[in-house]
């Protein structure tokens, strides 16, 4: 992913993952010659074998701390193990320490607003109190970056924040919408053709697994109300109604709301981006086929 927003012109990247293995360090370094990229880290053996490369290739790799701060995914613990580690890149030359992420994605599907805010606010505070306690100890912390669609609005009022990573709520989708309860409109859709309507109940689409992801939720039909359930198999979509209708008979359009776009955008090749009902523009996918 990197490397194509770099062949697309983003000079300024932020990999917020670990980067392991020799092959994949070595394709970060030549990353780091163009453009300035800041790879996390969140172990010494990864530290470690950054930095030897880094020194090796003769430059100096820019990394964040990633913080665990409740995900229980990723990431060094806060408070101490952070500092250690810290300091642990400051004595690695061929590194530039730049500062801390997390992500508070536990905390996404909580539905009582004010329950969210408050579970937000204080995995938040994990991280912050790590920043400062760097800074107590004399390290300069830059970056202090957490944050996604699903928390947001309520991370980037947090005090000491400098960064907010939400980004899939440009598409939105069905899980942004219905899980999480980000009032975003929904501006990603899979057009279908109705290829069958074996009773007044049931509608077959020519569109199922292999073009519309099901992970955390299903796609929702537009315009069509009373649907009892939808079900994708690898190359349909199935949906029985709850009472009979004729509309969206066969050869018509069917247009679904992706119900995860994480995992919907990288089935296509292309985007058609859409303006008042006309196509404007069309975006090319290039990364799917990128090793």
């Amino acid at each position: 992913e990197a490397e194509t927003m770099a062949a697309a012109g983003v000079r300024n990247i932020l990999i917020a993952n670990q980067i392991v293995g020799t092959s994949k360090i070595s394709r970060l370094i030549e990353l780091c010659r163009t453009t300035d990229t800041i790879v996390a880290v969140d172990s010494e053996t990864n530290v470690s074998a950054l930095a030897s490369a880094s020194a090796t290739a003769g430059v100096v790799l820019a990394v964040v701390i990633e913080v665990d701060i409740g995900l229980r995914r990723a990431g060094v613990q806060a408070g101490m193990p952070t500092l250690n580690l810290a300091q642990t890149i400051l004595r690695q030359p061929a590194l530039h320490f730049r500062g801390l992420i997390a992500w508070e994605g536990h905390t996404t599907a909580i539905v009582d607003l004010a329950a969210k805010e408050a579970a937000v606010s204080a995995a938040i505070a994990q991280l912050t109190e790590s920043a400062d306690l760097c800074r107590q100890a004399g390290i300069s912390v830059e970056i202090v970056s957490c944050g996604g669609t699903g928390t947001y609005e309520f991370a980037a009022r947090v005090p000491g924040i400098t960064e907010i990573q939400a980004g899939g709520g440009v598409f939105s989708d069905v899980r942004y919408r219905e899980q999480f309860r980000v009032d975003h409109p929904n501006a990603l859709t899979v057009m279908t053709t109705v290829t069958s309507r074996p009773n007044t109940q049931r509608i077959i689409c020519d569109a199922g697994r292999k073009a519309m992801s099901c992970d955390y939720a299903i796609p929702q039909p537009i315009g069509l109300g009373n649907v009892r359930s939808i079900v994708l198999s690898a190359e349909h979509a199935t949906l029985e109604l709850a009472e009979s209708t004729t509309t969206f008979a066969v050869g018509e359009r069917l247009d679904f709301i992706v119900g995860h776009a994480d995992t919907t955008v990288y089935l296509h090749d292309e985007i058609y981006g859409l303006r008042a009902g006309r196509l404007e523009t069309t975006f090319r996918l290039p990364l799917r086929r990128r090793p």
